[in-house]
């Protein structure tokens, strides 16, 4: 199976960006995690527009509104991609970063085994080694926790579904990113008008923290945008299989930064993940010879 180069390029990147992302959202604090959900959706919305007008693609945006299917299905995209981001900007800011990078452990096991199942591709031996790994240290960290994980499963199966529902549609990045915009834009710009309305919005008491909840479309849309750009270039397996870098920036970020506790049995765990990644990254530098 050869890897296409651009595609292992940005699925990299979306991942080291969106694993930094905590330490943005902490940040933005003083703002309620749905204030802040609200703003992404309403300035992703205004910067894909600017994109799409740059690179002359409203005309095809457009058409996917009018076809009526693939409307339907970046309808349920856009509800699922709102619920991983009301999720993701919760968890850190109620100090749940590492329960949350437990979630993105979990994601790519959702994605591959959508691959494999429902998509019908294939694993080389290595790549299937590495899933067993991933999988037993992912066991071990939810047993770890004592409770079900609902922010790790809320994660998990949340961007799983999306991965698959985009995969499957194989249309253009920033259009679909559009119209997924479009949908989260109606209920995001009431909820905040009516924080403005009753003086609860933190958008406008500060001219630097308002450039900053304006800077979450920004930091939205080139994660995703590089996302969808991978799916589109690679297998699922394979995009599936690079999410393990994002938890594990946010592991490194939710121990080191915000000085979250571990015990020893979930270090257990993460080591598992860690040598399961270990052999990924050599099997996929082994195959460097057959990337395009």
């Amino acid at each position: 199976m050869k890897l296409n180069g651009s595609g292992v390029f940005y699925g990299v990147s979306a991942y080291v960006i969106w694993g930094l992302l905590p330490i943005y959202w902490r940040w933005l604090e003083q703002a309620s995690a749905f204030e802040i959900l609200s703003h992404r959706a309403v300035w992703s919305l205004i910067f894909c527009i600017l994109f799409l007008a740059f690179q002359k693609q409203l005309i095809k945006t457009f058409k996917l509104i009018t076809n009526f299917r693939t409307l339907s299905l970046l309808a349920l995209t856009s509800l699922l991609l709102s619920l991983n981001w009301g999720i993701y900007i919760w968890a850190v800011s109620v100090d749940r970063v590492v329960e949350a990078a437990l979630g993105y452990y979990i994601t790519p096991l959702v994605a591959v085994s959508f691959g494999v199942f429902a998509l019908k591709e294939k694993l080389r031996n290595m790549q299937l080694i590495s899933v067993v790994l991933a999988g037993i240290g992912v066991l071990v960290l939810t047993i770890a926790y004592g409770h079900l994980p609902l922010v790790a499963i809320g994660l998990a199966i949340s961007w799983g579904s999306y991965s698959l529902i985009k995969k499957q549609l194989n249309a253009g990045a920033l259009e679909t990113l559009s119209v997924e915009t479009i949908i989260a834009f109606i209920p995001s710009s009431i909820y905040l008008s009516y924080l403005l309305k009753n003086n609860d919005a933190q958008f406008g008491e500060e001219l630097g923290f308002s450039l900053a909840l304006v800077s979450t479309g920004l930091m939205t849309v080139i994660p995703l945008l590089f996302f969808n750009a991978a799916t589109t270039r690679l297998p699922l397996t394979i995009t599936g299989l690079l999410q393990y870098i994002t938890p594990s920036i946010m592991f490194i970020i939710g121990i080191v930064v915000f000085h979250e506790p571990l015990q020893l049995v979930k270090i257990v765990g993460f080591l598992f993940i860690w040598i399961a990644l270990a052999i990924l990254g050599r099997d996929l530098y082994k195959s460097g010879g057959s990337i395009n």
